[in-house]
């Protein structure tokens, strides 16, 4: 099969999807989930432009380590540490950051998981963009993603009409309904369909084994 990647007979997606169920992780598992990269890093342009390699996450680097400043406060953390020590003190894939992004499409799960409620309005999956600049500054926040943002939209859309409740982060009172998307993708579809050809694209391609 890596054969076939390096050859470019199976895509991207198909590979890491191999892999996934190669070291036990399964669709049927909350607890090993499939793990998919951040690929791309810009959420605020107006257009995706994937010619520029600014546009592109460091797939040499973990999500703990894009961002130099929380780096250092790890690295200053672990050196006062007493063993036994760690660097990250969260992980990249849990079941609650799986039902964080699928609490639109499995809301059943989430329910049973916080015992019949909703988590908090200001700590549910809104916004793309916000749920980056999270990972990318909050301390507790490390997750990767899942291999629904490069496959199928429907995760992102509240059909079921839930209440979600009302967001009061930033001083502004927002509804919870549909995941907010970059201006770069007018619907849904759109921005997984962006996002699965940022992850097939020559730039990744040259790159991803360095994540896996």
């Amino acid at each position: 099969m890596t054969e076939r990647w390096r050859r470019k007979e199976l895509s991207n997606f198909d590979y890491l999807i191999y892999l996934n169920q190669q070291s036990g992780r399964s669709f049927n598992d909350l607890t090993q989930y499939p793990v998919m990269p951040w690929v791309v890093a810009d959420y605020t342009s107006q257009e995706l432009d994937l010619s520029n390699p600014a546009t592109f996450r460091d797939l040499s680097k973990p999500i703990g380590a894009l961002n130099p400043s929380r780096l250092t406060k790890f690295k200053e953390r672990y050196a006062q540490m007493p063993e036994p020590k760690f660097l990250f003190g969260t992980h990249y894939s849990t079941p609650g950051y799986v039902l964080y992004y699928l609490v639109r499409q499995a809301p059943e799960y989430q329910l049973r998981l916080q015992n019949g409620r909703f988590d908090h309005p200001d700590r549910l999956f809104y916004s793309v963009a916000d749920t980056w600049n999270s990972v990318m500054t909050n301390a507790a926040d490390l997750k990767e993603l899942i291999p629904e943002f490069y496959s199928q939209s429907g995760f992102l859309v509240n059909t079921e009409g839930l209440d979600l409740g009302v967001r009061t982060a930033g001083g502004m009172r927002s509804v919870v309904g549909d995941v907010v998307l970059p201006s770069w993708a007018k619907t849904p579809q759109e921005f997984t369909d962006k996002l699965r050809e940022a992850l097939e694209c020559d730039f990744v391609s040259e790159r991803l084994h360095s994540w896996i």
